[in-house]
């Protein structure tokens, strides 16, 4: 397949670019944008056969549904019935942002594109191609993130044109994903809202919209007697070549710990992830992920596919606080690490 690859800049929009993609979307293609969390891999939510390309593309398991993305909140109202309060709360409050929203399904969404379920998962970006783009397509776009399932999600150009060149009919390249990590997900079909995946819309904000929210007790720890609300989080995410392992404890414990591990694996190629603050004190190939949690989100997604790009065997990674944005961190490095925590 050969693929239409645009550079567009997002602070000056080329609409003739840009109708290039969207003319694809409306013919029943394939497109990869930028959007604020990760890239997206995108396809008319309302054709059958286009949504399939996208499980095809990615070898995405047909019983994960997609995320419809839309640039009018008004279009809510077409793809979803029984549009509540708590949903009016989040459209108001938070979009276009990186929350979204479940609410029941319209009768004019594909099976495809809700993996059969009843419920459809929609939301509106705030990056400025991923709207436009939407807008001008005239469609609401259904987009995963645009990667081999399982892997890191992408947050750079070259991560989208390592893994789907020649997979879709267009790539839009536009910059790095300033969130780097995938939208909150909150089920609003009950009485009270549920998260059921953390995001850059923490439990915290959710809080000072809502008098209660509840959180998907599969998000918090790994229980097999546990059933995720969510079709896709009992499925393996963000997963580098690597074998990932995250030490937990006090900081000076954590590093002696780690340096310990390094030395303990001379035979193994060891790489770790911290702060910046920390990061002369590992004897490894270290790479910082940053100053702070918005640092830490933005960067680990990159930061794992560079563990594989320089072969390393083992990572260890130091644990991060679960308030705030943190959970959702939390929640991505220990789906990486498979849930391998060494307590110290």
């Amino acid at each position: 397949m050969n693929t239409i690859i645009t550079s567009i800049d997002k602070d000056n929009i080329d609409n003739e670019k840009i109708d290039i993609h969207a003319n694809i979307l409306r013919n029943g293609g394939t497109v990869i944008f930028p959007t604020e969390t990760v890239y997206g891999l995108g396809a008319n939510a309302l054709d059958e056969e286009a949504t399939k390309k996208i499980f095809k593309a990615k070898g995405r398991p047909s019983d994960n549904p997609l995320i419809v993305h839309i640039a009018d909140k008004n279009d809510v109202y077409k793809l979803a019935k029984n549009v509540n309060e708590s949903a009016k709360i989040i459209m108001d409050k938070f979009w276009p942002g990186p929350i979204t929203i479940i609410l029941q399904k319209s009768d004019i969404l594909p099976a495809t594109t809700t993996a059969g379920l009843d419920t459809v998962a929609i939301r509106m970006p705030s990056h400025p191609i991923a709207l436009r783009l939407i807008e001008r397509a005239n469609v609401p776009v259904a987009a995963p993130s645009a990667n081999i399932s399982g892997r890191p999600s992408p947050t750079q150009e070259s991560h989208v044109l390592e893994e789907m060149n020649k997979k879709v009919e267009g790539i839009i390249l536009g910059g790095d994903c300033s969130v780097g990590i995938e939208s909150t997900v909150i089920d609003i079909t009950n009485e009270t809202p549920v998260i059921l995946r953390p995001g850059k819309i923490t439990y915290e904000d959710l809080l000072e919209a809502f008098l209660q929210v509840d959180i998907d007790p599969a998000i918090l720890e790994k229980n097999e007697n546990i059933v995720p609300r969510s079709p896709g989080m009992k499925y393996t995410h963000y997963s580098p070549k690597a074998d990932v392992y995250i030490v937990k404890g006090e900081e000076n414990k954590v590093i002696e710990k780690i340096n310990k591990l390094i030395l303990e694996n001379k035979d193994k190629k060891i790489g770790v992830m911290c702060l910046e603050k920390n990061a002369h004190k590992y004897n490894a190939q270290v790479i910082s992920l940053g100053k702070d949690i918005n640092d830490v989100a933005r960067n680990l997604f990159k930061t794992l596919r560079e563990m594989d790009k320089r072969k390393i065997d083992i990572v260890y990674s130091e644990s991060f606080d679960t308030k705030g944005l943190g959970q959702a961190v939390m929640n991505r490095l220990n789906k990486a690490a498979g849930y391998k925590i060494i307590h110290v």
